[in-house]
């Protein structure tokens, strides 16, 4: 066990090198094939509770850019996708920030695909929680529901079969979770001392992780099978008290293997979701999954609404001892699509935990105005949290967030 003291790292000039070499790759080729697109956004955060902690404020404003620069060559068979992306918050000075979600190239066949770079790849089928989802690090000061994901620098072979697809990775380099600051909202009852991120691996962050997957279709079966072996993208917390006799928590990342399947059955308006994972190498070898479906009513009342009715069921086997928010948990929601010219969305539920009787609400909207803009209306509750929640150090931090986005 070693504890690693974090240097100060520079991904503004990481994110600025991969701009300039964009921009000679594509003067080199030929401007033909070039797209560049992206977004500015404006982000209001409020807070109706008083925070629990000294100099938490009630609201919040940030700015987000997220350009993005793709080009190809060769008829398509060879592309380059570069995507920077920056935050620049009122309060949270770990939320500023900024990062390389990707810079990848990518070479496509007709039996085979090639990727390698910064990159960013999704595993799983499930609406209220991501269980399997594990090569990406989460940019947890983004977003609390933790969907917001830091590029990988990874190697990415893809073989194309009849029966399906066979993913073979190699991921160089590990990223650490950052966590909200002492000031900030959405921070934990203890300080977590980043600076001094411990790890299993002697290699520390330079361990080099692997996975594989293996997906394809069975009639109206949507399969997957995946193992990754590596560092776990969610740390242990070890306490650690200072010579003044302060308290913290030290973020311990430990070598795991992952072993996971996610399945996907559509049946007319049903879908019917599994997500279920071994983990072994966090203190114990344990098993979690969610399962669920979506039935979807498709033209209500002879309209073009579609609502869909879903539910989900969490359950971790380490119960109460769960790092996780979900152990024994059921989510229930609605989903409306108004399939207008705005596409305007809407996702709303309720999160029950079956253990102590605690829930919480959660509404996403979104609509777009014309051909550049859109707002984003996010609002999440908590309700009768018990002390060893995972919910808890953030039980007055109700929030309600609307994000105004202008792309181009």
């Amino acid at each position: 066990m070693t504890i690693i003291q974090r240097p100060f790292t520079k991904p503004f000039y990481l994110a600025t090198i991969a701009v300039i070499g964009f921009f000679y790759i594509a003067e080199v080729l030929g401007a033909e094939n070039t797209e560049i697109s992206g977004y500015l956004s404006l982000e209001l955060r409020a807070f109706p509770n008083k925070g629990l902690h000294d100099n938490q404020k009630s609201e919040s404003v940030s700015l987000a850019f997220q350009p993005e620069f793709y080009k190809t060559w060769g008829e398509e068979a060879h592309s380059v996708l570069l995507v920077p992306f920056a935050r620049l918050d009122q309060h949270d000075s770990r939320r500023t920030h900024v990062d390389l979600r990707e810079f990848i190239y990518n070479y496509n066949s007709a039996s085979w695909e090639l990727r390698a770079g910064i990159g960013k790849v999704f595993w799983g089928v499930a609406e209220s929680n991501h269980l399997i989802d594990i090569i990406n690090q989460s940019d947890a000061v983004e977003n609390t529901d933790l969907e917001d994901k830091l590029g990988q620098p990874m190697v990415n072979l893809t073989l194309v079969r009849d029966w399906g697809t066979a993913d073979f990775f190699v991921l160089p380099g590990f990223r650490e979770r950052a966590f909200p600051d002492k000031d900030a909202r959405f921070r934990s009852s203890i300080k977590i001392d980043q600076s001094s991120a411990m790890y299993q691996s002697a290699a520390e962050e330079k361990h080099i992780d692997y996975a594989v997957r293996f997906s394809g279709y069975l009639g109206p079966l949507d399969l997957g099978l995946s193992h990754f072996w590596g560092t776990s993208r969610m740390p242990r917390f070890l306490a650690r008290k200072s010579v003044q006799g302060e308290l913290s928590l030290v973020p311990y990342y430990d070598l795991i293997h992952q072993t996971s399947i996610d399945l996907q059955a559509t049946l007319q308006n049903w879908l019917l979701k599994l997500e279920l994972m071994r983990r072994q190498g966090q203190d114990k070898t344990y098993f979690a999954s969610v399962s669920g479906f979506e039935y979807t009513v498709v033209g209500i009342a002879g309209t073009a609404i579609d609502i869909g009715l879903l539910s989900e069921y969490h359950w971790d086997e380490r119960g109460f001892k769960s790092s996780g928010a979900f152990n024994n948990d059921i989510f229930t929601g609605m989903r409306v699509a108004m399939n207008d010219a705005a596409d305007t969305q809407l996702l709303g539920g309720i999160g029950a935990d079956m253990n102590n009787g605690g829930y919480f609400t959660n509404l996403e909207a979104s609509r777009r105005f014309g051909n550049h803009w859109k707002m984003e209306l996010e609002a999440r509750f908590t309700y009768d949290t018990a002390d060893h929640d995972a919910f808890y150090p953030v039980r007055e931090d109700d929030s309600i967030q609307l994000e105004i986005i202008r792309f181009f």
